[in-house]
């Protein structure tokens, strides 16, 4: 991973429930990987200066299907209180170079790495300290947060706000990236949607 002039890390949300799914969607087969092995490849194959993954529920066996890959884990012990407390979670375990935060959903294996790419570049060459990819003007992930300008706002937020306080409060201070896929707006939630991806991608590569 190459090391830009500012310092960005992902923080890849891997500790919830997954209760509509009906079970752990990381874990679940996505061709020859599982969801979650298919999100943490395409991060290490983007311009990123590190991975960090937060673990909640099924945490050593979530862990222990990364096997082999050099990423390093923040256990979260708040995790059923939201995804906020996991974004603290990821926050927290970055080291202090780190100048901003790549929020990365674990439920969204078809991510490109070209997208990632896109948004981190647009921030190391831009001045605008939150980065949201675009679809038709909808707003989908991942979605990258300045820390040095927004680290104290998003520890004083509250659990039931989560994040878009910071990011729906700060439009002078946002750069939305228009992108030409649909799947920066889709995750896997429940076992309809995970059947409708794994379609689309047995399309793709048809």
């Amino acid at each position: 991973m190459a090391v830009g002039p500012k310092q960005v890390y992902a923080i890849v949300l891997a500790a919830g429930i997954s209760s509509r799914m009906g079970s752990p969607k990381q874990l679940l087969p996505f061709g020859e990987k599982t969801i979650l092995q298919s999100v943490v490849d395409v991060l290490l194959s983007a311009d990123l200066d590190g991975i960090v993954v937060v673990l909640g529920h099924r945490a050593e066996a979530v862990r222990e299907s990364l096997a082999g890959r050099n990423v390093p884990f923040s256990l979260n012990s708040d995790y059923p209180k939201g995804m906020l407390s996991s974004v603290r979670s990821g926050i927290s375990a970055l080291p202090g170079s780190a100048d901003a935060a790549l929020i990365a959903l674990a439920d969204q294996p078809q991510i490109e790495a070209g997208v990632v790419s896109r948004v981190v570049s647009a921030y190391r060459e831009g001045e605008k300290g939150i980065v949201i990819p675009t679809y038709r003007g909808r707003r989908g992930h991942p979605a990258l947060l300045d820390l040095n300008r927004y680290r104290k706002e998003i520890a004083a937020l509250s659990e039931d706000q989560g994040l878009k306080p910071v990011m729906r409060g700060h439009p002078e201070d946002t750069l939305e990236l228009p992108e030409e896929d649909a799947g920066i707006l889709r995750d896997l939630d429940t076992p309809e949607e995970y059947q409708a991806e794994l379609e689309r991608r047995q399309r793709k590569g048809s």
